[in-house]
């Protein structure tokens, strides 16, 4: 099969013919119909994941149809059409069985401590545990847009943030996360503020929800800029980025007793962040970090999608073959274009 390989970080990435896939007993192979690009990859092609051995197929975000399925696997026949979180639990640690598969003490990540979707076809395992149904009337490219940015900003807008109606969310980064989180924050009643450097993608912010937008580079503080327009600070501050920079200004941007919800990855050499320890005992904040999504909590998400609420389709900025992936992700940390790039054609 056809799949984008690289066998040193940061060198070309190149599509070459590899092995066939096989299911393990509790997995399956999936027909892959759309995968989307994500900044993630370009840290795991950058050698800032642990987990991956070259060679490495990237690839974390996708949707397609069962193609095999493992002997011990219950509830998943081939020409199913499904999707998955991008981190697999196993259904058996203490962090499953508490629901926290996204946690997971032994987690399957496909795309990065397995070989990943940008491939004609891709293992998975814990299938009974991870595979998602997907509703009949749902696009794989819609689904795939989902992946790891949807789903993460999901869970960090409603399950870790806990926004509510009324309440001013502000978002650093307006990359396919923050995005989303501007998105989501909207259906559930919040008041979201997009966060960016880059005009396009604050007016494309504008038009998924954001009811303010700060540019970064043309406000002395952006930290100031916030609190100054919300009248004393954000109750919920996300950085779906990741650095020293987004971080400080999410931190310093909350009104007392405010939230930060920590998305974005930093570099590597970045993850020890400086932390304003005496803002946060004196307003009394919180900090909490938020890691994908578990499949059971698929079904909140596909509600909202259903009835409206949420359009995660108007984030797709485009769509790609396979060929052209290669350069697509070498590209993904000059943050080139608006929304999210799917390869939808193999």
């Amino acid at each position: 099969m056809r799949a984008a390989v690289y066998r040193q970080f940061e060198q070309p990435i190149k599509i070459d013919d590899v092995a066939m896939p096989q299911p393990s007993e509790d997995g399956v192979v999936i027909e892959v119909r759309a995968a989307g690009i994500c900044r993630s990859d370009w840290h795991g092609w950058m050698g800032n994941d642990p987990d991956i051995h070259l060679p490495h197929v990237p690839g974390h975000e996708f949707a397609g149809v069962i193609a095999d399925v493992g002997s011990g696997v219950k509830n998943w026949n081939p020409g199913d059409r499904v999707t998955l979180p991008f981190v697999c639990g196993c259904g058996e640690c203490e962090q499953c069985l508490s629901g926290n598969h996204q946690v997971c003490d032994r987690q399957f990540q496909p795309g990065f401590t397995h070989w990943g979707a940008f491939a004609e076809l891709v293992a998975v395992d814990y299938a009974d545990t991870n595979l998602v149904r997907l509703p009949a009337e749902m696009e794989f490219t819609t689904a795939a847009a989902l992946g790891c940015r949807f789903i993460t900003a999901f869970r960090a807008v409603v399950d870790q943030a806990m926004a509510a109606p009324g309440q001013f969310v502000a978002v650093h980064g307006c990359g396919g996360v923050g995005l989303s989180a501007i998105m989501i924050a909207n259906a559930v009643g919040a008041v979201p503020i997009a966060i960016d450097i880059d005009d396009d993608k604050l007016e494309f912010a504008r038009t998924l929800g954001a009811a303010l937008i700060v540019n970064s580079r043309k406000v002395a503080d952006t930290a100031e800029a916030i609190c100054d327009m919300t009248t004393g600070g954000a109750h919920v501050s996300i950085d779906a980025l990741g650095s020293h920079e987004t971080f400080r200004n999410s931190v310093n941007c909350l009104r007392k007793r405010g939230r930060h919800v920590q998305v974005g990855i930093m570099d590597t050499g970045q993850h020890q962040t400086p932390l304003p320890v005496g803002r946060v005992i004196a307003r009394e904040l919180e900090i909490v970090g938020s890691h994908g999504m578990q499949a059971h909590r698929y079904p909140a998400m596909f509600e909202m999608i259903a009835d409206g609420r949420l359009r995660p389709h108007e984030l797709i900025g485009r769509t790609i073959a396979l060929d052209e992936a290669p350069r697509a992700m070498a590209q993904m940390n000059s943050f080139p274009g608006l929304g999210i790039t799917v390869i939808a054609r193999y």
